[in-house]
């Protein structure tokens, strides 16, 4: 049915701006994050120019309304309005949020409705926004660890929090090994993963960051496993996060 849909005209879709990268003297491919259609390209013409109506839309972190047509993978954009007032990130916020958004580029498959996690997204970036006048870098990082364990699970990988590989139930006290497929597992199992306390898979399960331990510990397991899910191209923005505050 969607494959379908995406012959014809989309209009007024809730959008927002992932990337936007030059074509040919005057138009951009512009990269969109939709709510019923996924990760769509589409190709704005004449955006580029100085007096073009499109170029002051196109902005990271907005809630837009956008409308499309096209049978190929890059649709032609058509038109974009604002959809909800201006969110505005600043310094480290912004990072993170440039952050999240070069995770949908590598990880979200183009054209695949995830809706949930587009309503996620917009509540972290309300977040972002929330957060940055206070300055608070532990809050930003746990708001950087909660949408990127939600994409993981959004996107059909297996995270398994509250059990091991065996499906015993996790222990709080005992120290594990985190592989990436398997989950928590014996020391001597593996010398693959990252190596954490069972408390930190339990809180991370009920959402639950304010222990130390646990913001440190799931720092590494999701640099872990989204090394391994990304490949061997790293992230620009992720080394910048860590120049920054170590996020």
């Amino acid at each position: 049915m969607a494959s379908t849909l995406h012959l014809h005209r989309q209009d007024n879709q809730s959008v927002y701006v992932l990337h936007t990268y030059p074509f040919k003297e005057t138009s951009l491919v512009v990269e969109l994050f939709t709510q019923q259609f996924g990760r769509v390209a589409v190709l704005a013409k004449g955006a580029r120019r100085p007096r073009s109506a499109m170029r002051g839309m196109l902005q990271s972190f907005q809630n837009l309304s956008g409308t499309w047509s096209g049978k190929n993978e890059l649709k032609t954009l058509h038109s974009l309005d604002w959809n909800a007032g201006l969110t505005l990130l600043k310094g480290e916020a912004l990072m993170c949020g440039f952050y999240m958004n070069e995770l949908l580029l590598r990880l979200l498959p183009r054209e695949d409705a995830h809706e949930a996690l587009f309503a996620y997204y917009t509540e972290t970036l309300n977040a972002l926004s929330r957060i940055q006048a206070t300055h608070n870098s532990t809050e930003l990082a746990i708001i950087l660890r909660r949408f990127e364990l939600t994409l993981l699970q959004e996107l059909g990988y297996a995270i398994p929090l509250l059990h091991d590989e065996n499906g015993t139930p996790i222990d709080a006290d005992k120290t594990y090994r985190y592989e990436a497929e398997y989950g928590a597992c014996e020391l001597s199992a593996t010398k693959n993963g990252v190596q954490l306390q069972g408390r930190t898979l339990l809180s991370m399960a009920q959402d639950d960051y304010a222990q130390l331990q646990t913001q440190q510990q799931s720092k590494q397991l999701m640099r872990y496993l989204l090394t391994h899910y990304l490949g061997d191209k790293p992230l620009h923005t992720r080394q910048l996060l860590i120049d920054l505050q170590g996020l």
